[in-house]
């Protein structure tokens, strides 16, 4: 068990660790690793939404009421920390606007497409998908090795970039 003494000495400690960073110019990996592990729950859902409408600008009243928040003051907290973490601007009249687009995280998976957030691997999926169904009607199977072969590889192909679609979609907070 720590004395008081210890404890303040840890305290000190860490005190001086976090003026250590606040002093240094964040490198990229250090910045993406701090907003990695700030950009969880009800924030990264916020920042979601905020990626979803990245075009428009935002107020605290129209995020508490999009995401189901409980009150005002909580969807306040998740913006103000997504402003502190370098994400969300606010403007003078208190409306928020993205300010940058991270890809950290979950959000890893997602690509931005006409204002729809899906996952990368849906546009493998729809390709394999097609090569798979044009493969008979261009080249009429006569069942040679060759072909049960490459529908085996297709088949499988078009199972794996499906199954990880599926899990990337699953893994999206809203």
């Amino acid at each position: 068990m720590f004395t008081d003494q210890n404890t303040s000495s840890n305290e000190q400690a860490c005190i001086e660790l976090t003026l250590f960073f606040y002093r240094r110019p964040l490198l990229t990996e250090d910045r993406d690793k701090i907003i990695e592990s700030e950009l969880k729950g009800a924030t990264l859902r916020v920042y979601w939404h905020l990626l979803k409408t990245k075009n428009e600008t935002i107020g605290v009243r129209s995020v508490q009421r999009a995401l189901g928040m409980s009150s005002p003051s909580v969807a306040l907290h998740h913006l103000e920390k997504l402003r502190s973490l370098g994400l969300v601007e606010k403007d003078s009249t208190g409306v928020y606007h993205l300010a940058e687009q991270v890809e950290v995280g979950v959000l890893q998976n997602f690509v931005g497409v006409l204002g729809f957030l899906l996952p990368r691997h849906l546009f493998f999926s729809a390709m394999f998908t097609v090569m798979l169904v044009l493969y008979p009607i261009l080249y009429p199977p006569d069942f040679s090795a060759h072909n049960i072969v490459a529908f085996i590889f297709g088949g499988f192909t078009v199972a794996i970039f499906w199954s990880e679609t599926y899990r990337a979609w699953r893994l999206r907070p809203l």
